[in-house]
């Protein structure tokens, strides 16, 4: 046996148990991934909502502390974490509210408030939707960061699946043309021309779909090395601080940071106290106005009692690469046509994953490898 036969059957072995090992779980990706790429367009058809009110083009928003106002009217008790600009629909925002200030922000109720009248809308309930449930299975099978991180795994060995497929399928193209359906074949053998052709023609998409949903599930990680480096450095001074008796407006408070990074436009902001803020500052995150940009955040600190800003930084690079991996990995930046060509390579993935599970199964079954069936059809090919 030659150096070159021992290295091709090492990497047909990474292969096969990688390949098996996450196959399950990524069908699962794949699966519950296919109804997320048009989890817009379900949530409308599948969940009514009210409509903000007709305006001019050119209507100024509401200001924002009657908005936040006539929100905490509707859930009285509560207190404001977050204020979210839809990124959707540009008439409406959300007021994410909770208990306390220190409460579990994963479990905050919404409102949806009008962004130009500022009248409350409706206070949507979404961990009972179709689409919520799709994406908790799809991110951590309901099992939070420990979830994330097992899937994270999956992934990386779905990555060394595909690379090492493409080293077992290279010498295959030195006796078959590119592309090659021997529709005369076994079962078997067809399956596998499906199985390698599917294969190699989604290799890109597959790394960067895998690699960018591997990074995702980093995304608590990141967040935690967020607040302990940059959002701690920018806020030291302030470290022992008391909280404010009373806070600065938030419309303000807004606005400066809007003037202190010109071009860019408030996404949401995180009150004093939160996760994503210090006890005494507004966090601003402001994003850019194209594609990629508007995926980029940029955060302003403004002193909650004083109303000047305090601070403002670009993000670290693990950040930066977070943010540009959501919109590769979801493909929802370039609309309904990118919407429908993800999903096409979605069904295709799945493909892949089952005519390699069926070749796997029909090895189990028959007891005879799939170079020998192979051999064995290519034998009654010339006999016949």
């Amino acid at each position: 046996m030659t150096a070159a036969t021992r290295s091709l059957r090492r990497w047909g072995f990474v292969h096969k148990w990688t390949s098996l090992i996450c196959t399950l779980f990524m069908l699962l990706l794949c699966v519950t991934g296919l109804p997320l790429i048009f989890h817009e367009e379900i949530d409308e058809v599948l969940h009514s909502q009210v409509k903000p009110a007709d305006v001019p083009p050119g209507t100024p928003p509401a200001d924002l502390d009657r908005l936040l106002a006539n929100a905490l009217a509707q859930k009285p008790g509560q207190v404001p974490h977050f204020l979210i600009w839809d990124r959707d629909d540009p008439n409406a925002m959300f007021v994410s509210v909770g208990p306390s200030i220190t409460s579990d922000p994963s479990k905050n109720l919404l409102v949806r408030m009008d962004t130009h009248t500022g009248a409350y809308l409706d206070s949507p309930d979404v961990t009972g939707r179709f689409t919520y449930i799709m994406l908790k299975l799809h991110t951590d099978m309901f099992a939070g960061l420990p979830g994330k991180l097992f899937l994270g795994l999956m992934g990386i060995l779905m990555c060394v699946a595909i690379v090492s497929g493409i080293v077992v399928y290279a010498p295959s193209m030195r006796k078959l043309s590119f592309g090659t359906y021997r529709a005369d074949r076994t079962r078997i053998v067809r399956w596998l021309d499906v199985h390698n052709l599917a294969g190699i023609l989604l290799v890109a998409w597959t790394l960067v779909v895998g690699f960018t949903g591997v990074i995702n599930t980093w995304a608590d990680l990141v967040v935690k090395m967020w607040q302990y480096g940059q959002l701690a450095e920018m806020t030291a001074q302030y470290r022992d601080r008391p909280v404010p008796a009373s806070l600065t407006s938030l419309n303000a408070a807004v606005e400066v940071a809007k003037h202190a990074v010109p071009g860019m436009t408030p996404s949401f902001v995180s009150f004093p106290g939160t996760i994503l803020s210090s006890k005494s500052h507004y966090a601003v995150f402001l994003k850019g106005d194209t594609p990629l940009t508007s995926r980029l955040l940029k955060p302003a600190l403004i002193d909650a009692e004083t109303g000047k800003l305090t601070d403002t930084r670009d993000m670290p690079w693990y950040v930066t690469t977070l943010f540009v991996s959501q919109p590769l990995h979801f493909g929802d930046y370039g609309g309904m046509p990118l919407k429908i060509l993800w999903a096409l390579l979605d069904v295709l993935t799945i493909v892949i994953l089952v005519t390699g599970l069926y070749l796997w199964l029909r090895r189990r079954r028959s007891g005879v490898s799939i170079d020998r069936a192979i051999a064995q059809s290519s034998a009654q090919a010339v006999a016949s």
